[in-house]
């Protein structure tokens, strides 16, 4: 079968946007409204056995993730929250307290952010449980952050650290004992932050140009900008933000950190470019990592390896 990015590519010809629509191939599809505004639209689904296994995170913790992992596309655009949706799929044997535990975290996390649950659908599954969520956003006419907008020369940045979510993920996966760091990278994976405020600072600064959320890990998603963008980059690899408690992890279980920050996903910090000149004026905390080039390659300096993120149908 075609890799997930393939059948994307795929999906973009086979349905081409309307006229003024940004549709298919960016975090959201943009809508233009009357009175100067845009509608953002985006949805997600997460999948028990591909995204969580039920015996090991909290049903507050997935209503809390399922909610978090939608919300950050919408600060992936620079936008702001307006309401979701939600369609939720069990087996019988789940129970009301799973529900109702499940519910408790979407609804922290909603609250939170500023995203109401405006409606959705309920349906019966035979085996596992699915949840699809339908995030929406406003901007200013002509303001979100597109993958697109890349220019060379433009320096390559990221909020917060990288690879935590991705070490949590292989500790629950490998069964490794909860103590030292494991317990923050686990939380880190099960409760990750979406950098809403972040991106409306970051679009609002005409310095800053392309933008993203690391889902997928910053192999994959760096490559939707520069394929978007038709650029290529070069990127540091001793300038990866990595905290201590991953440095640490990572001695301990002799375990490679550029693995879980380029390849991990799902830390859904924002990825974005920004004009050099502008870069000592944006008001979020980030780490300059690289720069954009004019060619259409993407280079690791200091890494032998090249990094790829996580793909659906394949992993890369």
């Amino acid at each position: 079968m075609k890799s997930e990015f393939e059948f994307i590519r795929d999906l973009r010809l086979l349905f081409p946007a309307p006229a003024g629509i940004r549709g298919i191939g960016d975090d959201c599809a943009i809508i233009p409204q009357s009175g100067g505004a845009d509608t953002l639209v985006s949805t997600d689904m997460l999948m028990e056995g591909v995204h969580f296994l039920r015996d090991d995170i909290t049903p507050y913790q997935l209503g809390w993730k399922s909610g978090a992992s939608n919300f950050s596309d919408i600060a992936a655009m620079g936008g702001e929250p307006t309401g979701c949706f939600l369609a939720l799929s069990v087996p019988a044997y789940i129970s009301d307290e799973w529900v109702s535990g499940f519910m408790g975290g979407f609804r922290e996390i909603s609250e939170k952010y500023g995203f109401p649950l405006l409606g959705g659908d309920t349906t019966a599954s035979p085996d596992r449980i699915c949840i699809c969520v339908t995030v929406i956003g406003k901007a200013p006419s002509g303001r979100s952050r597109e993958r697109g907008m890349a220019l060379p020369g433009d320096l390559v940045c990221v909020t917060g650290t990288l690879g935590d979510s991705a070490a949590g993920l292989d500790a629950v996966l490998k069964g490794l004992p909860r103590t030292d760091e494991v317990p923050y990278l686990i939380e880190r994976h099960y409760l990750p932050s979406p950098r809403l405020a972040e991106g409306l600072i970051l679009s609002r600064n005409e310095g800053v140009h392309a933008m993203i959320d690391i889902s997928d890990g910053l192999g994959s998603d760096l490559r939707h900008i520069l394929d978007e963008s038709g650029v290529g980059a070069e990127v540091d690899t001793d300038s990866l933000p990595l905290s201590e408690r991953l440095l640490s992890f990572c001695r301990r279980y002799e375990s490679d950190p550029l693995r879980f920050a380029l390849s991990g996903g799902e830390d859904y910090e924002l990825l974005f470019t920004v004009d050099a000149f502008c870069e000592s004026r944006i008001e979020v905390p980030h780490t300059v990592i690289g720069r954009i080039t004019s060619g259409r390659e993407l280079k690791w300096r200091g890494a032998s390896v090249d990094y790829r993120g996580f793909n659906h149908f394949r992993k890369i």
